[in-house]
């Protein structure tokens, strides 16, 4: 199984800071959360690949081993 790129869920680059990762995560999160798009069965899927790329990135200890795999 492929690992995820949680940088390219974000939309935003290895070298963004935690205030990119944080505005980048609330605009998706927005976006694709499942009550804000009720007919949309894929909005909960993404909302969460959306919340579980910003759990590990937004994370200085989690993110440095995610960016050592």
């Amino acid at each position: 199984m492929a690992s995820k790129d949680f940088y390219q869920i974000l939309g935003v680059s290895d070298k963004a800071t935690p205030e990119e990762i944080k505005k980048a995560y609330r605009k998706l999160a927005k976006q694709h959360h499942p009550d804000a798009n009720p007919n949309n069965p894929k909005a909960g899927e993404t909302f969460k690949e959306v919340s579980e790329a910003h759990g590990v990135l937004s994370d200085a200890d989690k993110r440095k081993k995610y960016d050592l795999m």
